[in-house]
């Protein structure tokens, strides 16, 4: 089976929430949380009220962090940090 993974970017966190609730509800065993730059602190408060206020029986599996680096649009390269939480039944 694919691996079940929500992208966080500048959408309400709730929408994050109910991605992550409906692909765990829909059989995946486990699902990643993965985010970039600024949107690491939204990733970080989806996987706490996935658990905390709907799913308190899930566990963090893993958290894997780590620096990509990209090139701007004026050919610099910049580091960008991030961050995959995962959690699972």
């Amino acid at each position: 089976m694919a691996e079940s993974v929500v992208f966080i970017g500048n959408k309400p966190i709730m929408n994050y929430v109910l991605a992550t609730l409906t692909m765990l509800n829909e059989g995946s065993a486990e699902v990643a949380i993965k985010a970039r730059g600024k949107a690491i602190s939204r990733a970080v408060d989806v996987a706490e009220i996935v658990r905390n206020r709907f799913m308190p029986n899930l566990k963090v599996k893993n958290i894997k962090i780590d620096t990509e680096e990209l090139e701007s649009s004026d050919g610099k390269r910049l580091n960008v940090s991030t961050i995959e939480i995962t959690l699972a039944k």
